[in-house]
């Protein structure tokens, strides 16, 4: 089959649709309301420090519910985790439209990161199920066009609802029931078959985990989530509104072409992988990560902030895709759940912890820290990659 005949066949796999909803949904949790964080903690009388919570509260529940998720979908099916994690984050995200306390407001939220724990591990291992060689190649590279189009599309949606009230935001995720439905009805995908004994599989999964290559690419991971829900998720909307008074409106365009960058970069992040190695590749990315960051304090035009936004979505671009795609050579059909599900783990723990490393710099270093210390952690990996992706080439993935 040609590649023109892939295309054409992927494009109208009504499966391919669903999972692409699957992954607007993982995606829309944090992206939709961070426009709105400024205005949040105004009217909720909350600082800086704490609103960082609403991304911690919500990401946390991945950090230990992820493998466990990922685990039992291995074992008893994809569906059967997957709707009800869905129809969970659908209730809990919309009921926090109608709460007017942050504890509560933070409460919510933390059950609809519970939803949300296996969303973006299960899609891509729904995924690795129906389709193999170029078409799983092209199906995940289309998978990631969405997910930046939706990162890219979220932070204008959040914006300007927020323009009508702060907690208009939160509505969006009542969409994920139609998804539910869409999965329990009409996604055909194959279910795990496997008679593994459970010692066997945990076995198997450990060797798979503990080569070198892949703790080196789950510390890539880690930092890479730290410093894009620490240093921009959530003090860039702060540093927008302090610095040049922009609207949320404003905020979520500037933070938009992060995203379009990250889309155009994964387009063409086939043709990269031709003519440079994943060392190369992913070195670059933190190079470019820093390089962002420090630009950020000493730009003083606020539609110039858009450079340093591009540049950040261009490192993301390269970076995360790059390391989920190296990570899923390295794991066996039988483990490919699981092995999703850790690395999902490691980035929610990124995410968890990105807020609360960011808001201790904060509250020593002020905005300008945030993301001085981002750049540094950020050049730090680019020297540990260097070390470290070097075992990938010597493996292969």
């Amino acid at each position: 089959m040609n590649s023109h005949e892939l295309n054409k066949k992927l494009h109208l796999d009504p499966n391919l649709h669903i999972i692409f909803a699957v992954t607007l949904m993982a995606i829309m949790g944090v992206a939709s309301i961070t426009p709105a964080f400024p205005l949040i903690a105004q009217e909720l009388g909350v600082t800086p420090k704490q609103i960082g919570y609403l991304i911690t509260y919500f990401t946390f529940p991945g950090v230990f519910l992820t493998p466990v998720l990922g685990v039992l979908a291995d074992r008893v099916g994809r569906k059967k985790i997957l709707v009800p994690s869905l129809f969970l984050f659908a209730v809990a995200g919309t009921a926090c439209t109608f709460v007017r306390d942050f504890n509560l407001l933070l409460g919510l939220r933390f059950i609809q990161g519970t939803g949300a724990a296996a969303l973006a591990a299960l899609n891509v291992t729904i995924m690795g199920d129906l389709y193999s060689g170029k078409e799983r190649t092209t199906a995940m590279g289309y998978n990631a066009s969405v997910l930046s189009i939706g990162t890219a599309t979220y932070p204008l949606a959040g914006g300007a609802l927020a323009m009508l009230g702060w907690y208009y935001p939160f509505a969006l995720p009542i969409t994920a029931i139609p998804v539910g439905l869409l999965v329990l009805f009409w996604l055909k995908s194959p279910e795990p078959k496997s008679k593994q004994r459970l010692g066997i599989y945990f076995i198997n999964v450990w060797r798979s985990v503990r080569k070198l290559p892949v703790i080196g690419l789950l510390l890539g991971g880690l930092v890479t989530f730290i410093v894009l829900y620490g240093s921009y998720l959530t003090f860039f909307p702060f540093l927008i509104e302090n610095a040049y008074g922009g609207s949320p409106l404003e905020i979520g365009l500037i933070m938009s072409a992060t995203s379009v960058t990250t889309a155009i970069t994964t387009a063409r992040l086939g043709r990269l992988a031709r003519r440079y190695s994943e060392k190369s590749l992913l070195t670059a990315g933190y190079l470019l990560f820093a390089v962002s960051l420090v630009l950020v304090p000493y730009v003083r035009t606020l539609w110039l902030l858009l450079i340093p936004s591009a540049i950040f979505g261009v490192a993301a671009g390269i970076n995360i895709t790059n390391i989920i795609s190296l990570l899923a050579g390295f794991a066996r059909t039988e483990q490919r759940a699981a092995m999703m599900s850790i690395n999902g783990m490691v980035l929610r723990l990124g995410q968890t912890l990105g807020p609360i490393v960011m808001a201790g710099v904060f509250g020593m270093w002020d905005l300008e820290g945030v993301f001085f210390v981002g750049a540094l952690f950020s050049l730090g990996m680019f020297f540990l990659a260097a070390i470290m992706v070097k075992q990938v080439d010597e493996h292969g993935a």
